[in-house]
C-alpha cells in the first residue's frame, strides 16, 4: 500500500536532512527558580545527528515511540522551530535560508485540536486560514469549496468545529493543510484517536488521492506499527532522539532476525510429546522453538512449531528429519519475516548503542 517512488535520475529528493541536532533547556519549576536561581538550566537532547533523505513523491514513515523525537524533528522541518545544529532542505530550499520558501513547500498536518477556532464553522476555519497563507482574497471561497469536497466534509463544513467528531477534526486539519497546494506533507500521528472505520479511511485517503493521484511527498510520523508497515515504502526507527534503523520495509525487517525463523505444522506428534523433557531428540544446538496446539483444538496431535534456527539450511533439514523420524508428517512449512514489533523491541532494548543501519543517509 505504500507510495511509489517516484524520482528521476537527475531529480532532487523531497527532503535531505544532514546531522541534525536539537537540544532545548529543561523547563524550572518556580520553586526550583526561586531556590536555585542561578542554576543553569539542564539541556535535553530532542534530535541528536539525524540524517536522512526523503524521495519525491513516497510515503515515509518515521516510527517511534512518545518522546523519541518525530514531533520535534517535523517542526523543524516546517520552520517552527530553530535547529541547534545540521542542516535540511525541503524540496531544495534550505531551512535556515529559505525560511518563506519552505512554508511555501509543506502543509503540516498534527491531531491538535486547539489550533483551530471552535466557535467558528468548519468553512470559516478555512477561510480565515487560507487568508494567513496569502490565498488571493478572489480564491478563497472557491478554493476551499473544493477542499471541502475533496475530504468529503460538505455536509459538515457549516456547522461548528466544537461539534465535530475526531474524525471530521482530522479530515478539516488535512483540509488545512491543502489549502496552499504544498507538494510536501508532514504528518504527525494523523489516526490517533480515530476508531478503526475512520482510521482506515483516513489512510486510504492518503494513499489513493494525496500520495498515488496527486504526487505529493508524506513524511508520516507515528508509533502505530500496522499503520507503518500499510503505508510506507521506506521508514527510519526513531529512539533517544537518534535513527536506530533506517531502509525499505524489507531492510528494516531483515534487522530483526538473528538467525531463520520457520512456522511449520506437523501431524502425528502430539504438542505435549514434544514438550516433554524425556523427549530431547528434537532439539539440538542452533534449533529453538515454540509449540502451540492448532486453535480449533480438533486435532490432538497436531503441533504448530515457531522455530528460531541457524542460518544455512542445515538446522532446517535437521529439524525436519527428526521431526519424520519421530513419526510426524509435515503438512506445511514456512519462512516467517520478523515483524515490525520484534525490529521496534530489539531497538528499545539496545538502548542508546549503535545499531546497524543507524545515520545511514541513504
Amino acid at each position: 500500500m505504500g507510495g511509489a517512488d517516484q524520482r528521476g535520475a537527475n531529480q532532487v529528493d523531497a527532503i535531505e536532512i544532514r546531522d541534525l541536532r536539537k537540544v532545548f533547556n529543561k523547563r524550572r519549576s518556580i520553586r526550583d527558580l526561586i531556590l536555585h536561581p542561578r542554576t543553569k538550566p539542564e539541556p535535553v537532547v530532542a534530535l541528536d545527528g539525524i540524517s536522512f533523505d526523503v524521495h519525491q513523491g513516497e510515503i515515509f514513515g518515521l516510527l517511534g515511540p512518545n518522546g523519541a523525537g518525530k514531533t520535534t524533528l517535523l517542526k523543524v522541518l516546517s520552520c517552527l522551530v530553530s535547529q541547534t545544529s545540521g542542516s535540511a532542505r525541503v524540496q531544495g530550499n534550505d531551512i535556515t535560508n529559505a525560511e518563506h520558501r519552505v512554508k511555501s513547500s509543506v502543509g503540516l498536518v498534527t491531531s491538535d485540536e486547539r489550533s483551530f477556532y471552535w466557535r467558528l464553522t468548519g468553512r470559516e476555519n478555512l477561510h480565515f486560514f487560507a487568508a494567513l497563507y496569502n490565498v488571493p482574497r478572489a480564491e478563497i471561497r472557491r478554493r476551499c469549496q473544493g477542499l471541502l469536497e475533496k475530504v468529503e466534509l460538505l455536509k459538515h463544513a457549516d456547522q461548528l468545529f466544537m461539534e465535530y467528531s475526531t474524525g471530521t477534526k482530522q479530515r478539516l486539519a488535512i483540509a488545512r493543510a491543502l489549502l496552499h497546494d504544498p507538494p510536501v506533507l508532514f504528518m504527525d500521528e494523523p489516526t490517533r484517536s480515530l476508531d478503526p472505520s475512520a482510521a482506515k479511511h483516513l489512510r486510504e485517503f492518503v494513499v489513493t488521492t494525496l500520495n498515488r493521484k496527486e504526487g505529493k511527498t508524506i513524511l508520516l510520523a507515528t508509533h502505530n506499527l500496522p499503520e507503518a508497515e500499510s503505508l510506507c515504502s521506506r521508514l527510519a526507527i526513531l529512539h533517544l532522539a537518534r535513527v536506530r534503523r533506517l531502509g525499505a520495509m524489507e531492510e528494516v525487517r531483515s534487522w530483526g532476525d538473528t538467525g531463520e525463523r520457520y512456522v511449520i505444522d506437523v501431524a502425528g506428534i502430539a504438542p505435549a510429546r514434544l514438550l516433554s523433557s524425556g523427549e530431547d531428540r528434537f532439539v539440538f544446538p542452533g534449533c529453538r522453538f515454540e509449540i502451540k496446539a492448532p486453535e480449533d483444538g480438533s486435532a490432538p496431535d497436531r503441533s504448530i512449531l515457531n522455530a528460531d534456527l541457524e542460518t544455512g539450511g542445515a538446522a532446517l533439514t535437521e529439524l525436519l528429519r527428526r521431526l519424520i523420524a519421530g513419526g510426524g508428517t509435515i503438512v506445511s512449512c514456512s519462512r516467517r519475516e520478523a515483524s515490525l514489533q520484534e525490529v521496534f523491541d530489539l531497538v528499545a532494548a539496545e538502548g542508546g548503542g549503535s545499531a546497524p543501519g543507524a545515520q545511514t543517509a541513504r
